[in-house]
């Protein structure tokens, strides 16, 4: 009789465990970058209930995870939230404190010319910085909002959200945590809240014909190696029947301007120092595939003169370290998005032990040319970054993933340099270049190897519209999406930003509010209303010229 009463408790625990209360807000974002962080600080200082659920155990997103050289080409059309963010950040560094091992003044000659001068003393915005840093500073900002932060906590992968007509009344987590709030905000990278919400959303490239574009679709670019001569495809050179090399693709899948279901390459973007106090040494992957890197040893093989930073960009940070860019793992992200959080963190590992054991490479390889290997082994990750992972960043760099499909889609025509189309009622501003990394490798019909997938081309700043960030009427009336929002492949490859995505979820967190507080679906939310309260947030929203 005993054992069985202990049973019953036992059960009951048991039950009570797996049916928590559900925690009830004004405003749920899900998502840790600094949209979210824009979003919740926003609508916490216009007196709303707000939690930011953050899918691992940081906050920030690649901003406070690497990518520390901001892709802030026009600091002036960053306003309100983002700019108190960079703000802060320039104030840290004011300190001598923070300095450790090298002088201030001599940091900022030797970044300007890779970060578009790294900071603007009259309104004392700084936008290069430590990881560690940036999230000291934005988990601060949230705090003093009064936001309540919730950390590794993801989606029910195996739930659609609940819903009442096109109204989300709660979202259920992994470990049985649900949220119910009047506005929901998907600041995710993935998309995942949208996703589940049931509402339209795009993968891949869009064919040119979609939207009468000239970007978009299936890219061929140039030939990988010297002066149109190309680097062998298969494994064994010159033998075709040992396969090609990974990732290269036998032949084009479609023809030029077509859609497909393909990214831009993923990547880490990893903090490295040449400080050896600090340093800790690139070690060989458990998981190395010297494959993976053969497409770079050939190349280097035919241009033995390239430079270390022609291969990898080095970007100056505070306290001699770097942002390190371009260690793109192409044609390995294509299965990502739609994945499962198990497959996604295998892709993540993935991308991870590329990304070392191209490091390993470049320090080690005999076959690497002797400038590029002693230049190399001066470089190792911080000691004092990523302490709680190995000194490695912990978030991936999705570069695109899930675009929403709204009523009202940002294509090629809103954002290039001329012939411009006008957007309506603009939430902020995106100036950087519309920049898409390479997506694939590809042997042409030449029978050279081409890279494929990459746009770069210059704009001017341009407005992103509000009807951008919303789903359609008929699908969901209180949801906002700042990151994963309607545009074109295009568009994305310049809206992605991170400075971007913090405006726009300040946006969106004051379209959350005042959603709240006049009662309408965020689509019935009058501009003017919202354009009022973005200028007295401090929104940039136009530029004269």
């Amino acid at each position: 009789m005993k054992y069985k009463f202990i049973a019953i408790l036992f059960l009951a625990a048991l039950c009570t465990a797996f049916t928590i209360a559900p925690k009830k807000y004004d405003v749920c974002v899900y998502g840790e970058t600094v949209a979210g962080a824009g979003a919740a600080i926003q609508a916490a200082r216009m007196g709303k209930k707000v939690v930011l659920i953050s899918q691992t155990k940081h906050i920030g997103g690649v901003t406070a995870s690497g990518l520390t050289a901001t892709d802030l080409n026009r600091f002036a059309v960053v306003g309100g939230v983002a700019r108190e963010f960079y703000q802060n950040i320039y104030s840290y560094y004011q300190k001598p404190q923070s300095w450790k091992n090298q002088n201030r003044d001599s940091f900022f000659v030797a970044s300007k010319k890779r970060t578009y001068t790294g900071k603007n003393d009259s309104l004392k915005m700084q936008w290069v910085y430590e990881s560690k840093v940036a999230e000291k500073v934005l988990t601060e900002m949230l705090k003093t909002a009064g936001v309540t932060l919730v950390y590794n906590q993801k989606i029910d992968e195996k739930l659609q959200v609940t819903k009442i007509g096109t109204t989300i009344t709660s979202i259920q987590m992994q470990n049985g945590g649900k949220y119910e709030a009047k506005i929901f905000i998907d600041a995710s990278y993935e998309g995942d809240l949208l996703a589940k919400a049931g509402v339209s959303f795009a993968t891949g490239r869009e064919a040119n014909s979609q939207y009468n574009e000239t970007l978009n679709g299936i890219r061929l670019n140039g030939v990988i190696g010297k002066d149109g001569v190309s680097i062998d495809p298969y494994i064994t050179p010159g033998v075709p029947s040992s396969g090609l090399l990974p990732f290269v693709d036998a032949k084009l899948w479609g023809k030029e301007g077509e859609a497909d279901q393909r990214f831009q390459a993923f990547t880490y973007r990893v903090t490295l120092t040449n400080d050896p106090k600090n340093r800790v040494e690139i070690k060989k992957p458990a998981n190395y595939n010297p494959l993976w890197h053969e497409v770079l040893v050939r190349r280097l093989m035919l241009s033995p003169d390239t430079k270390l930073q022609n291969i990898i960009t080095l970007t100056p940070m505070p306290n001699r370290k770097t942002d390190t860019n371009h260690l793109d793992f192409f044609g390995a992200s294509f299965d990502y998005t739609n994945a499962d959080y198990k497959t996604r963190e295998e892709i993540a590992k993935q991308h991870e032990d590329y990304a070392i054991g191209m490091l390993w490479l470049l320090g080690n390889d005999e076959r690497i040319p002797l400038h590029i290997r002693t230049e190399m082994k001066e470089w190792g990750f911080p000691k004092d970054e990523f302490k709680d992972n190995n000194n490695f960043p912990f978030q991936l760099y999705v570069r695109e993933a899930r675009r929403l499909v709204g009523d009202y889609v940002m294509t090629e025509k809103n954002v290039v340099k001329t012939n411009r189309e006008e957007t309506p009622n603009p939430i902020g501003m995106g100036s950087y270049a519309l920049d898409c990394h390479m997506v694939s490798r590809v042997v042409g019909t030449d029978g050279k190897v081409h890279d494929e997938g990459s746009v770069f081309a210059a704009t001017t700043p341009y407005p992103i519209g509000y009807q951008a960030i919303l789903p359609k009427k008929a699908e969901c009336t209180n949801l906002l999406v700042p990151v994963c929002l309607s545009a074109s492949h295009v568009a994305f490859t310049t809206i992605r930003m991170e400075p971007v995505y913090f405006v726009l979820g300040q946006s969106a967190g004051t379209a959350a509010a005042l959603a709240i507080d006049q009662n309408t679906p965020i689509q019935d939310l009058p501009y003017s209303i919202l354009q009022k309260q973005l200028l007295e947030g401090k929104q940039i929203l136009t530029l004269s010229k």
